[in-house]
């Protein structure tokens, strides 16, 4: 019994033996490389690194986009951990305001059978004034996860060009897509071994690859012409309601964009409204209408078919197929010059001009020249070309039509770039947006844009003669559309008629523009809007709707880039009447304002000082009687906190200029609410947010 027990034991033993043999053989041989390698992820603890995203400046050194720290709300859920969600009913309760989420929603989340679960939409990426709030609620199971989400400081500022990142940090639209990969940077990464515990080993090889972080784009764009854009857009939009609405203003000497926005309008902040992803200055398609007979009028003087004091029988034209006629309903205005068929925007006068005597081959060479048809090729997704026939299928109607801007669509972008060629003294340039890139750490410049000339279109003296000629446009007659007193203006209006599904011309229906330049004999800024289908019940015109936007534009443009009034075109004006800034800086305060009143202007003292320590308008600038003088007689580092409280928005971003505090607004009217206490002192790190209302809005 004792023998068959031992026999047994010694059996039992062997095979175990051998067992243990086989096994040590099988993870030693056998499984070696596959556990080996499955240790290693064990031991192994990798860590993406993520890049910074590069910061988008305008053209003075102000953020226009930058990653900002974020907060994503996280439920823990698992009830193996003592930190995990006790009471889902309150949290969702308690949640549900603060997130602007259902309190349904969130009760269904918490809900869910898995370890821990994101509170989204509402507690996706939030700022930490929320993160905050949510902290307080001190709620069990509820923790926060720090991220980092683009953000737009400016709100809807320049929207369309600067395009969004999305929470999934991909780049949408705009600038933020074109240089993608140029500024979102190279993720690094971090690698070392552990102990199951989650110590670093000490003799543990180590992988370190830092993050690359994106390069910084400078613009172009100047904050404070875009926010004179902004504001004169709201207002156009909430005078006329409007399809659609675009505007840009450019530098015509370099090509530079200063300014473009569009109406609709979205805030890149919460991207998830936006109604239309087009940039309507890059990618809206329309017939342009009389703007477009500049070409017309260039090509002519160009080619020697412009005699400004011929005359012509105005009113209405024959050619083949159609009788094309005036837009004061072919009634014309009897036998009138050339120039004044410009002035008066006669077709006919056109038609002679384009049709008969330029011809269809010279005339469609030099809409090619101006650029129609073709990609401007700025620096933005997306653009569209236009739409233009093809010489050689163009019926005589067609080109007749074509010399006032019928049967050709063009981009606004186009039409900027074809009368900077006038403006510039005939060159097509290429528009750019991005006039430098950095490197964000060193701020070295890595590469800078410049002015690239294409092509020559026309002469000098052929730029020379149309811009006189454009000029003499804008002071004809009594309305003046697009006069500012002070300054040399040239531009043309364009109205023309929106076309319907089945082809035809909608009656009642048009897009209105004005496009236009100053000084007129040495042009700094180019102005051009278009308003789309303005909700108006009387007649409207490229004069009437569009002309009082581009002057509101231009005029505070003129201002703030400082070109000097001429006051050679002060009609109404006696010389003496216009007054040029001496230096106050380093005077007494009330002198200075003594010495300002009695010149006729307005002096507005910012501080409580003595001494003026700085003034706006500069030295040297000429303004006209009751314009505000700024005189500033504290430093910046002891300025504080303006009350903008009932002053409207010029006054405000004057003001806010003078004292160099950061500011954004939303509205329009007068302001009625700011986020900074008045007279508090003002930090660096600071936003002053403004809000405005129409003062009928107020009570």
């Amino acid at each position: 019994m004792i023998n068959k027990r031992g026999i047994f034991i010694g059996i039992s033993i062997t095979f175990l033996f051998l067992l243990l043999i086989y096994r040590t053989f099988h993870l030693q041989v056998i499984e070696a490389a596959m556990l080996q390698e499955k240790a290693k992820n064990i031991w192994n603890r990798s860590m993406v690194l993520e890049p910074k995203r590069g910061t988008i400046f305008d053209r003075n050194g102000e953020k226009l986009a930058y990653n900002a720290p974020a907060y994503t709300v996280v439920s823990i859920l698992s009830q193996k951990y003592s930190n995990s969600v006790k009471d889902k009913k309150e949290a969702a309760e308690k949640l549900a305001p603060l997130l602007h989420m259902n309190e349904d929603t969130i009760y269904s989340l918490l809900s869910k059978n898995v370890y821990q679960v994101e509170i989204r939409p509402g507690g996706w990426k939030i700022d930490k004034e929320t993160a905050e709030k949510v902290k307080a609620l001190n709620l069990p199971g509820i923790i926060l996860r720090e991220e980092s989400k683009r953000y737009y400081p400016n709100h809807s500022l320049a929207a369309y060009v600067l395009g969004f990142v999305n929470y999934d940090k991909e780049a949408i639209m705009g600038l933020e897509r074109e240089y993608d990969e140029l500024i979102q940077g190279k993720a690094g990464e971090l690698k070392v071994m552990k102990d199951l515990k989650g110590y670093q080993l000490p003799d543990g090889e180590e992988v370190f690859k830092p993050a690359e972080d994106g390069n910084d784009l400078v613009l172009t764009l100047d904050k404070t012409i875009q926010q004179y854009v902004e504001t004169a857009l709201d207002n156009a939009a909430s005078m006329y309601n409007p399809q659609k609405i675009v505007a840009i203003v450019a530098d015509p000497e370099t090509g530079e964009i200063l300014a473009m926005s569009n109406r609709p309008k979205y805030n890149p902040n919460q991207y998830w409204n936006i109604e239309d992803y087009r940039n309507l200055a890059i990618q809206y398609q329309f017939e342009p209408g009389s703007t477009f007979k500049i070409v017309t009028l260039a090509a002519a003087i160009e080619e020697g078919y412009f005699n400004p004091d011929e005359t012509y029988m105005s009113g209405k034209i024959q050619v083949p197929g159609k009788v094309i006629r005036d837009h004061n309903n072919g009634l014309g205005w009897g036998e009138i010059s050339f120039l004044e068929g410009v002035q008066r925007s006669s077709n006919v006068a056109f038609v002679h001009l384009g049709y008969e005597r330029l011809g269809k081959e010279k005339l469609f060479s030099y809409i090619d020249k101006f650029g129609f048809g073709n990609l401007t090729g700025i620096d933005l997704p997306n653009e569209e070309s236009g739409i233009m026939k093809q010489v050689n299928k163009a019926y005589p109607l067609d080109v007749a039509t074509l010399t006032f801007g019928q049967g050709v669509a063009v981009t606004p972008i186009q039409q900027v770039m074809a009368v900077s060629a006038v403006a510039n003294g005939g060159n097509l340039i290429h528009p750019y947006l991005v006039k430098e890139i950095r490197d964000p750490k060193t701020g070295e410049v890595l590469q800078t844009n410049k002015p690239v000339v294409k092509r020559r279109v026309i002469s000098e003296e052929t730029a020379k003669q149309t811009r006189k000629i454009l000029e003499s446009v804008v002071g004809f007659g009594t309305k003046n559309p697009g006069y500012i007193e002070g300054y040399h203006v040239a531009g043309k209006t364009g109205t023309a008629q929106k076309i319907g599904p089945d082809g035809t011309y909608l009656k009642d229906k048009n897009v209105v523009s004005f496009i236009g330049f100053a000084p007129a004999d040495n042009p700094k800024l180019l102005v051009y809007v278009a308003v789309d289908e303005p909700d108006l019940n009387i007649p409207y015109y490229g004069s009437t709707v569009a002309a009082p936007i581009f002057r509101e534009i231009m005029q505070n443009s003129l201002r703030y880039v400082k070109v000097p009034i001429d006051i050679s075109t002060g009609i109404e004006k006696k010389k003496n009447e216009w007054v040029s800034l001496k230096d106050y800086t380093g005077e007494s305060m009330v002198s200075s304002k003594a010495d300002l009143m009695e010149k006729g202007l307005s002096p507005i003292v910012i501080g409580n000082g003595n001494e003026v320590y700085k003034q706006y308008p500069e030295k040297g600038a000429i303004v006209s009687e009751n314009t505000n003088i700024y005189l500033v007689t504290e430093t910046l580092e002891e300025r504080r906190v303006p009350d903008l409280k009932g002053k409207s928005l010029r006054e405000a971003l004057e003001y806010c200029h003078v004292l160099d505090i950061d500011v954004t607004f939303t509205g329009s009217g007068i302001v009625t609410n700011q986020n900074l206490e008045p007279n508090a002192m003002y930090r660096r790190d600071q936003t002053l947010e403004i809000k405005l209302d129409d003062p009928e809005n107020i009570f």
